[in-house]
């Protein structure tokens, strides 16, 4: 069976901590994998803000997510502070891919993803092309784009 594999770009421009929550866990006993895209959620909306921006508001468009892709590489479990680095990765004319690496307190990689987003425009239901200076703006400082 064919693992899902992708490229991470050599700089994150972002990066935040989140606690592993008590209903972030699964019968399993460690962070299950609905929590922890509800976790990348989080902190693509504190990357999204940290920039300006926000998921109903880049520079007067939206975002949709078009896709998902999470390779877990180590668990989570209660109480675990997770440090989850993002940036924007891989521009296009209507979207962009955020890509995230998420390690716990010793520095262990747990998960490595990425969420490809399109602009969207919610009132006539399409997709649209990015504003003009979005690209600039988020690829800022990365030294690869």
């Amino acid at each position: 069976m064919a693992r899902i594999k992708f490229a991470l770009p050599e700089k994150f421009t972002f990066s935040t901590t989140l606690a592993i929550r008590i209903t972030d866990i699964n019968y399993g006993g460690h962070l299950g994998n609905d929590a922890l895209l509800s976790l990348l959620h989080e902190a693509r909306v504190q990357y999204l803000q940290h920039y300006g921006y926000a998921e109903l508001d880049l520079a007067g468009k939206s975002l949709i997510m078009a896709d998902v892709a999470i390779e877990y590489k180590g668990e989570g479990f209660r109480g675990d502070v997770l440090t989850i680095e993002v940036t924007a990765h891989d521009f296009t004319k209507y979207g962009f891919d955020i890509v995230y690496r998420v390690t716990n307190q010793e520095q262990l990689l747990i998960a490595l993803a990425k969420t490809g987003m399109l602009c969207f425009d919610y009132e006539s239901r399409k997709v649209v092309s990015l504003p003009t200076g979005v690209t600039a703006r988020l690829a800022e400082n990365q030294g690869n784009e």
